[in-house]
């Protein structure tokens, strides 16, 4: 079939050739389409319950990650130059378009009793004009006495600063967000130069934008690196500038078709997607090296060019098919996963890893029957003298020193296993972030002095319209929970309606700092007109009308209580959201949770009543926080399961390829024991599993793999050859196809080294750590398997 398919292609070799350049176009007019993903959900499947209680969320209240910070901090604030620098700092910031509104110090408002009226107006607290020292010294005293401010937009203990930025929800989600930034970036930049303060930036907008161009910049260097790093080692090895061209060429075609597969599928790209051009250019590599060794080893042994193509894609057509359906497995049981990111990640690169052995098989054979003839120095790297010493070794390791080798491996083995229990699944917002980087340090710096950034939102529906505002008990009960909240340490200060009560009661009372509490039900009717936030006489509501109004849908059925908090990690936050959840349920449905508890009699007396024993509240926990443990969880439990079924369709195919149960676990040993010495040093060096992490088996495993093919169908092939001599066959097979392993394993390596020079630490982890599974997949490939087939396979003539 092969020998037949090599003279197909070379017969009809130009109608191919204008075929493949064809598609390749339609391709790269695709790939000129594609976009950047700025949606960072999709970790969890749409009909996932939380998703679809945030979606509601997002739906009733708004966006709960669209406010941008930024944080100064000086005690010289109230001093003029600097507050009037920091007034038209403001200024400046509200022109910038995305920017829906701003609140801070200067645009902070006070409550103030129209004597006329009996009702409450919101004044500027600092008028919109550059003012004198004695007006703010004026000012500033009025707004410290504001309880409501505290902790909000102000540290006391340390005199640090905020300024809140809410951004346009809808060009959050577009490539305008990034120029929102840069013109946000651009104005503090100014102001931080000009007063010679240290500014920081924070908050989910600035984050993810600053990640998504990080992306955009990682994504051009690694392809270049990869190609420039590829272009030298084939260079190196078949000293022909033809045979670098020919291999980049595959590549590069892989690289549109991989782009243009995002757009056609209607993906975006992610900071998943953006891997596969260079993990494309890494993986295609292989397949030019494995087509191009057998062909000048035909060519050395006939002579014949046209004879020597189509035995190279007679020999190497299987093997490379089977190495690239072995490595699209590794990536395409993503796809299988409930994560849509994931899922995107191995439809794409599974799809575009079998795309790359079409490219190869037709434009290869191709493009080589155009070429002339290899010369010798070409095809010198066969006899590489020092390469051969080394196989030479592994030979008689193999043959004169499998005990010692199998005690090696032993001790590796339970060196892992010891690592492996070692582990912890662990994962923050930010922790791909290098900890020197100023997107980590300037979180840090809130986390410090406000307690973080991260948006967590609890939703309790009184399930009664009017219920929150009609009933003091209710409000009362969110002020307990609040004050709640506020008591743990990785939250900040908690945001709800009775926030605004609170200051309301200040107001009525002359401005008296000590009334800052809950109204009473004899103040509640005076305030009650407050509940309607009503803005100025032209209409216009005040930063913070908007702010309070938030916090109650249109029916007044839902109160939202919103909170931001520490970057705590996977670890920590399940047993703090259940905390939280537990003392809502204790608050708001005490009674109703004391009767379902109830005794038996309890129960019988009121089995006909449908509303005894039923919450009569629903508390959710909802946001951007809740969101990120959910998906971590998906991916991590996906990518598990994607191990499991890599491992399952690997060994079908090496069941389908070698016809014998025996060769099949010979093949898995190999391949096992790096992922378990990998998942070891990870024990060891304290690396935890998190989504970046558990990615590198599934991939290493359909990479490394691709050793063991090559050398167990060389094997297969020798074995008739030689007679049926194991012994023979094995020693054969190890200087036959060493060369090729070494080299495709080098440029495998390099490939995936690439990576440890990225920003972010999930894709160091990836280069590292499969380099180190590829490294030891090498050694076991050459050495222990060799040796186990020697040991344990019995051939039968």
């Amino acid at each position: 079939m092969w020998y037949r398919l090599g003279q197909f292609i070379l017969k009809y070799r130009i109608a191919l050739l204008v075929l493949l350049l064809a598609v390749t176009g339609f391709m790269g007019y695709h790939a000129s389409k594609v976009q950047l993903s700025y949606d960072f959900t999709r970790a969890i499947p749409i009909d996932n319950p939380k998703y679809k209680a945030y979606q509601e969320f997002r739906k009733k209240f708004g966006e709960d990650g669209n406010l941008l910070v930024i944080g100064i901090q000086t005690d010289q604030l109230f001093r003029e130059k600097t507050f009037n620098a920091y007034y038209a700092l403001q200024r400046e910031l509200k022109k910038v378009r995305g920017v829906d509104d701003i609140i801070s110090i200067p645009s902070a408002v006070n409550l103030v009793k129209n004597p006329e009226t009996e009702k409450l107006k919101a004044v500027a607290i600092f008028p919109d004009r550059i003012l004198t020292q004695a007006e703010i010294d004026s000012a500033s005293a009025i707004f410290l006495n504001l309880p409501f401010y505290e902790n909000l937009l102000y540290n006391p203990a340390s005199h640090a600063w905020l300024m809140g930025l809410r951004i346009n929800k809808d060009l959050m989600a577009t490539k305008a967000r990034e120029a929102i930034v840069r013109d946000i970036n651009k104005q503090v930049d100014a102001f931080s130069k000009e007063q010679h303060l240290t500014v920081y930036k924070s908050g989910l907008p600035y984050i993810r934008t600053a990640i998504s161009v990080m992306l955009v910049k990682e994504m051009n260097f690694f392809l270049l690196a990869s190609v420039v790093l590829s272009a030298l080692i084939l260079l190196l090895f078949f000293r022909s500038v033809s045979a670098m061209l020919l291999s980049l060429l595959v590549v590069a075609i892989g690289v549109v078709w991989s782009v243009g597969t995002i757009e056609l599928m209607g993906y975006k790209i992610s900071l998943l997607t953006a891997l596969i051009p260079p993990l494309v250019v890494v993986i295609g590599i292989p397949n030019c090296i494995y087509f191009l060794n057998k062909f000048h080893v035909a060519w050395n042994e006939s002579g014949n060019k046209k004879g020597a193509l189509v035995a190279m894609v007679d020999k190497m057509g299987i093997v490379t098919l089977f190495c690239n359906v072995a490595a699209a497995i590794g990536f395409a049981v993503f796809a299988l996963t409930q994560s849509q990111i994931l899922r995107e990640f191995g439809l794409v690169a599974g799809t575009n890893i079998m795309a790359l052995f079409i490219i190869s098989l037709i434009l290869i054979p191709t493009l080589l029957s155009f070429l002339p003839a290899p010369k010798s120095r070409h095809t010198k790297y066969l006899e590489n003298a020092r390469l051969n010493r080394w196989l030479d070794r592994l030979e008689r390791w193999t043959l004169n020193h499998r005990r010692l080798i199998y005690g090696i491996t032993a001790v590796l083995v339970l060196a892992s296993l010891l690592g492996i229990f070692r582990l912890k699944s662990e994962g923050f917002i930010v922790d791909d972030l290098p900890k020197s980087d100023k997107i980590y340090t300037d979180l840090k710096f809130f986390e410090a002095h406000f307690k973080g950034v991260m948006p967590l939102e609890i939703v309790v529906d009184t399930k009664k319209k009017q219920g929150v505002t009609r009933s003091l008990s209710n409000l009362e009960r969110i002020d307990s929970f609040s004050r709640y909240l506020a008591g743990i340490p990785d939250i900040a200060r908690p945001l709800s309606i009775t926030e605004g009560l609170k200051f309301a009661k200040q107001a009525f009372f002359e401005g008296d700092k000590g009334n800052y509490s809950m109204p009473s039900s004899y103040d509640l009717p005076a305030l009650s007109q407050y509940l309607s936030f009503k803005g100025d006489s032209s209409g216009n509501k005040s930063s913070l009308a908007k702010l309070v109004s938030s916090f109650m849908d249109s029916t007044k059925q839902q109160a939202r209580i919103s909170v931001n908090m520490a970057d705590i990690g996977s670890r920590r936050l399940p047993g703090l959201l259940d905390s939280i959840q537990d003392r809502a349920e204790h608050l708001f449905n005490k009674d109703s949770i004391e009767a379902l508890t109830a005794d038996a009699a309890a129960k019988e007396e009121h089995k006909g009543d449908s509303a005894w024993g039923k919450r009569t509240h629903s508390i959710r926990l909802t946001g951007t926080s809740v969101t990120f443990l959910e998906g971590s969880r998906f991916i991590i439990s996906g990518l598990k399961d994607s191990i499991f079924w890599a491992f399952v369709l690997i060994a079908l195919c090496m069941l389908y390829l070698f016809r014998s149960a025996r060769i099949l676990v010979c093949s898995l040993i190999p391949n096992i024991i790096p992922l378990m010495i990998t998942a070891g040093v990870m024990g060891w060096t304290g690396v935890p599993l998190k989504p970046s992490t558990v990615l590198v088996f599934s991939v290493a495993l359909g990479i490394a793999i691709d050793v063991t093919i090559r050398f167990l169908v060389n094997y297969k092939q020798e074995l008739p050859v030689q007679g049926y001599d194991l012994k023979k066959t094995v020693i054969e097979t190890i200087h036959s196809t060493g060369i090729s392993i070494i080299y495709t394993s080098m440029v495998l390596i390099a490939g995936f080294v690439i990576f440890c020079f990225s920003e972010f630490g999930g894709t160091k982890a990836l280069g590292w750590l499969t380099s180190l599974t590829l490294v030891t997949a090498t050694f076991t490939n050459l050495v222990l398997l060799p040796a186990i087939l020697i040991s344990f396979i019995r051939v039968k003539k």
